[in-house]
Order: C-alpha cells, then structure tokens, then sequence
C-alpha cells in the first residue's frame, strides 16, 4: 500500500529509484530498504515519501520546523533541516535562556533551599518552589517539545544538519522516518529532586532527545545524539547527587514497536537508549520489537541498551566506553529477549568483559561473535561465571531468532565500517 502511494504521489513508478550517477539524491525521499529490521516488517517504513510538493519543507529555524511538523499531524509530510536550528528560541528567533522560562519566583538557590534533605527529609516536594518549578518547566517545554506525527521524514540537508535543544516525541505515531541530522543538548532547565529514587534520591530531567512512545514502524538512521554543548560531566552536585539536565537520548516506550535504529551514534551521555518503561507494564508484552545494527556507543555510561520485555535484536554496533563512571553496555531486565551478533567493544583497564552486562530480573541473553578490545569472548557465559554470586545465571535461549536483518558481518569488520560511518552526514 505504502509503495503503491509512493508511485502516485511521484507520478511514474521508475521515479523511486535513484540512478548511482544522479547529480541531486533526495535522501528526503527513500525509504527503509526491504528486510532492513523490525521496522520492515508488513507495510515496512515509508516516513513521508509519499508526500505531494506542498508538504515537502525545507526549514532554517524553530518558527518554520514547528509550521512544518503542523502540530502532529499524520498528513504525509517531508521536513529538510538546513543549517542549525535552536528550539530554544522564541516566534522571532531570538535566544532563550532558562532565565527566560522561569516564572513564579522559582530560582533554584530558593528551590535548593526548600526541599534539602535535612530540613525536607523525603517526602515529594510540594508547595510554593515546587509550583514554580512545574511552571516555569511548562513554559519551557512550549518551546523545546515537538510533536512528529505520522507519515512524516525529517532529514538534514548536507552534512552539517543540527537540531539543538530539542525533544522529538512520536507519541502515538505510525511511519516515521529521522535521518541525517545531528541532535543534540536536550537541556532541562528545571531538574526535579526526587528523595525516594535509588535510596539516595536523585535529579530526574525532562527530556529524551528522541523519544517513542507508543509509536510504530520508526527508522532512525545516521542521527548523532549527544549532549554536546552541554555535558552532565560538568553540572554542580546538589544534594551529593549530580544535578542532571539530561535524560534519554533515544528511549523507546510505552508499547512502542517495531523499529530500526542504524547507523547512528550515541556519544558522551549517561543513560543512552531505555527500552520498555516499567517492570509493570505488561502490556508491552509482543511489542518493544527494535533492531540495533551499526550503531556507535562512545563515552555512555549506561543503558545501551536496557530492555524491558522487548525481543531486541543488537548486532554489528560498535561500543568505545571510556571514564571511570562506566557502569554496563547491555541491561537485561524483565522478560527481556536480547539476541546480540558479533558487536566489538573497546574498553579502558578498569572495566572487565563481565562489566559489559548488568541483569534486573532478567533471564536471558543470547550472544555470539562478541569482540573484546580485538579478542573473542563468550560473554554470556563470563558473566556469568562473574556475578553467580550475586545474581542469577542468565541462559543463551531468548526464544527467537531474528530473521528480519541485512548481512551480518564480522565483528572486526562491523567495527571499522561503523568508526568510518556511523552518525550524522555520513550516509554514503
């Protein structure tokens, strides 16, 4: 059906497929090749192809995105980034600064001073600072969320595309396609302390870069994510917590499903792709179906990715972990189904190949082909070995195999090809 509008909408069928020697590719125009993951699946992924020429945008700033993304709309729609867009903007594209956000009297010396936990102790913030606070983080995400509706492509133009300060939410959305575009510094300008989180409490951000949520048939290729501009590295602690502004790069909830992610890079970030949103969600159960191939994962300390219920396919990824805040790569967590293929990772001397996986009541993992700094490993069975102490044994039968997956290369060969290729303006 999706092939078949295509054809109509660009008036001849040859139309769809551009000669090698083509002087202009209109990568706004292709679709996920056939077989290429989940997100191929029945009708596959077309984004906006089918788009007539009054839906297809080119854009240089918030004001033109925002008229182009036409509030979520499904209408099929292709959206070119040229240059670089700031979402923290305002309608005359003047800069905004969370000065700017704040509103109510919030100011985060008084915030910090109202809910310390030796005068607050942990019960949930309330009151006057924490009203501010939820308000003056309303006003900013008027400004930085923006809704990507169904049948929709946004691209960057060239090899230089960014989208600065924004969150990407396809909630509820079908056929989305997002490529060649460098996103980056979702900040949150009005962390909220959480006392109760992980014991010790903990400053919980706003914002995925992309996020997924309930959303079908997604292809996310050659993007860069990042928090570059920004890094969490470099935030004050607050209450012996460090005061966060970020939180998922790319988080794929909330029943979301069938998706490809390729090609793409995830760099200098703590929690980097959270798939599946709750141990409780049952419902996610036959859904969360997400394919990971040629990606890379530098400077990440953590989730990526962690997965909740979902039959996850992670093969040809490329993993440069790096500083000694570094906790796991791959999360196994409830009723996980993780098939991992030859994925190369590199490590600094502190963190040991049985630090590459961290379970939460998961039971499974199946994984061959795994390089480790250039030598072959089992990692299942070194995990293992390693934590049978203190958790239990994961088995290697995750119940499927996928069939839905391009070629499969070595892990050493995988590894050159993605240090060369993965990210932003590096489709070939």
């Amino acid at each position: 059906m999706r092939l078949r509008q295509l054809a109509v909408a660009a008036g001849l069928l040859g139309v769809l497929c551009v000669p090698a020697h083509a002087e202009a590719r209109d990568i706004g125009r292709e679709t996920l090749p056939a077989g290429d993951g989940w997100a191929s699946e029945g009708e596959g992924t077309t984004g906006g192809a089918a788009a007539d020429a009054e839906h297809v945008h080119t854009v240089t700033d918030r004001a033109g995105l925002v008229r182009a993304l036409d509030g979520g709309s499904d209408t099929p729609k292709i959206i070119r980034i040229a240059g670089t867009i700031d979402a923290n903007t305002d309608d005359d594209g003047d800069r905004l600064d969370c000065s700017d956000y704040a509103t109510g009297g919030y100011s985060l010396k008084r915030y910090l001073a109202a809910y310390d936990p030796r005068t607050w102790g942990a019960a949930k913030p309330s009151g006057p600072q924490e009203e501010a606070r939820q308000a003056s983080a309303a006003r900013q995400a008027e400004r930085v969320v923006l809704p990507v509706g169904s049948n929709t492509t946004i691209v960057g133009l060239g090899d230089s595309a960014v989208l600065k300060g924004a969150s990407l939410q396809v909630r509820n959305a079908d056929n989305v396609i997002i490529r060649n575009l460098d996103i980056r510094d979702a900040y949150d300008c009005f962390p909220v302390w959480q006392p109760n989180t992980g014991g010790l409490g903990d400053w919980k951000t706003a914002y995925d870069t992309i996020w997924l949520a309930g959303a079908t048939h997604v292809w996310v290729d050659h993007v860069t994510l990042s928090d570059k501009g920004h890094p969490d590295a470099e935030e004050p602690t607050y209450f012996a917590r460090n005061y966060l502004r970020h939180d998922g790069l790319l988080d794929i909830t909330n029943g979301s499903d069938l998706v490809t992610v390729s090609w793409s890079r995830f760099a200098d970030h703590d929690k980097a792709m959270l798939i599946g949103n709750g141990d409780t969600a049952t419902g996610d159960r036959g859904k969360l179906r997400v394919t990971l191939h040629h990606n890379e994962f530098e400077s990440v300390v953590q989730r990526a990715p962690r997965v909740r219920f979902g039959q996850v396919h992670l093969y040809n990824n490329r993993y440069e972990i790096t500083g000694d805040d570094y906790r796991y790569s791959l999360g196994v967590s409830t009723e996980s189904k993780i098939y991992a293929e030859n994925n190369a990772f590199h490590t600094p001397g502190h963190v040991e190949v049985a630090d590459l996986v961290k379970s939460w009541n998961g039971s499974a993992l199946h994984q061959s082909g795994t390089l480790f700094n250039g030598f072959p490993v089992d990692l299942l069975m070194i995990y293992n070995a390693y934590n049978s102490a203190s958790e239990r044994d994961l088995t290697g039968d995750v119940g499927w195999t996928p069939t839905l997956h391009g070629r499969i290369d070595s892990a050493a060969a995988a590894d050159r090809a993605v240090a060369r290729g993965a990210g932003a303006g590096r489709i070939p």
